[in-house]
């Protein structure tokens, strides 16, 4: 377990999958904010995958690094904020991206974190925007997607149904 980590607590019945060797994984955080709204950021039109489209916070497991250790690192480097809990699992999903990577597995959690939420420190160089997400917001979540690849619209929908 890492330093950053130790003070992550994770609900009982959580399920943190161990990647197996050679499978790509990725992890998410869907975050809500004191109005129940959950955080997404758009994209930049020049990122090779998924460009200017909404996305939750998360990126690539690291050689060495757990879910955990994953979901923790992203949700710090992409706005600044601390994992405090990780109340569910959201859901896995696989993936193939549209820069010829391959396919990719996906575990996408709700979280808890501690933070100025209304000043994310965003990577501006891979991000245009933010937004708070509610439920009359979600259509907005569709934006530059092909029909059927509304994974991130679902996530939040989820977690904005399950609070």
């Amino acid at each position: 377990m890492s330093e950053d980590q130790s003070c992550v607590k994770v609900d009982r019945g959580v399920e943190i999958p161990v990647p197996a060797g050679g499978e790509v994984w990725t992890a998410g955080a869907v975050i809500l904010n004191r109005d129940g709204h959950a955080f997404a950021q758009k994209r930049g039109p020049d990122r090779r995958l998924f460009p200017d489209c909404w996305d939750i916070v998360g990126g690539h497991v690291e050689p060495g690094e757990t879910l955990l250790d994953t979901l923790v690192r992203e949700v710090d480097e992409e706005t600044g904020w601390r994992v405090r809990r990780v109340r569910r699992l959201l859901g896995i999903a696989t993936w193939t991206g549209d820069d010829g990577d391959g396919t990719r597995r996906e575990a996408d959690y709700l979280v808890e974190v501690d933070g100025d939420l209304d000043h994310p420190a965003l990577e501006w160089s891979k991000h245009t925007a933010y937004g708070w997400f509610g439920p009359e917001d979600l259509p907005r979540l569709k934006e530059n997607r092909a029909p059927g690849e509304y994974l991130i619209h679902d996530l939040i929908a989820k977690a904005l149904q399950g609070r």
